[in-house]
């Protein structure tokens, strides 16, 4: 049996992976789902300090703090940030990475960068950003959804990833999963490209799951009979 560490996108939060969660856990795997400070079940701690940094610290105390070895890493969205920013301070506890329709940052790149946008961030400037509509399946899913979706500090998406290894050169397996039916998504969006190299390269396991972006709330069963392979 494997042990999970979920890692949940921009403006949501641990919530959007509770279907997958008992999934994983009535098979008999060990599942952690860290919520990211300042959104999801942790906005009440939010302001404009909030950064990538923030984030990544969140995940890393969860491993060390729950004394986990042998983690199955994954970074969901904006959660291939935090992920791959977690990789340094975890060594060896991670025993492989999935990014589900995920950034992949190289060192130095941030959301920002990756998604081709510019944010000011200052003295005076706004300090969050409000959430990217996202289609669910039904009227009922996307309402509880929108109701849970918060604004983010915008340094989470300004500050850049620190990797001192490229991840091909970690020793580590590597997956990608992409969203193939989201309609509102470009051909050249980060997640594609994010997607092309994975599928062009020997040092990824590339997988692909028939929905939108919104995975683990709309293929909760798919992705984790996939995830449950994977371990």
């Amino acid at each position: 049996m494997a042990t999970f560490v979920l890692v949940h996108g921009a403006w949501g939060g641990s919530y959007g992976f509770r279907n997958v969660r008992r999934q994983l856990h009535q098979a008999g795997h060990e599942v952690y789902t860290p919520s990211l400070t300042g959104i999801g079940e942790r906005q009440h701690l939010t302001g404009p300090w909030v950064d990538l940094a923030t984030h990544v610290t969140d995940v890393v105390n969860t491993v060390r703090y729950q004394d986990l070895d042998e983690v199955v890493l994954l970074g969901f969205s904006y959660g291939g940030m935090v992920v791959t920013g977690a990789l340094d301070r975890l060594g060896d506890r991670v025993r492989s990475l999935v990014y589900l329709d995920a950034f992949v940052p190289d060192d130095g790149q941030s959301v920002a960068v990756l998604a081709g946008f510019t944010i000011e961030d200052g003295l005076g400037m706004p300090w969050a950003m409000p959430p990217r509509p996202r289609q669910l399946d039904t009227p009922e899913a996307q309402a509880w959804s929108e109701a849970r979706r918060v604004d983010q500090p915008v340094r989470t998406f300004t500050q850049p990833v620190s990797l001192t290894l490229p991840l091909e050169e970690r020793g580590i397996p590597l997956t990608y999963i992409k969203a193939t039916a989201d309609p509102d998504e470009a051909d050249d969006s980060a997640f594609w490209q994010a997607a092309r190299r994975a599928h062009a390269s020997a040092d990824w396991a590339y997988h692909e799951i028939d929905t939108n972006h919104m995975v683990p709330l709309t293929r909760p069963d798919e992705l984790a009979a996939l995830l449950a392979e994977l371990a």
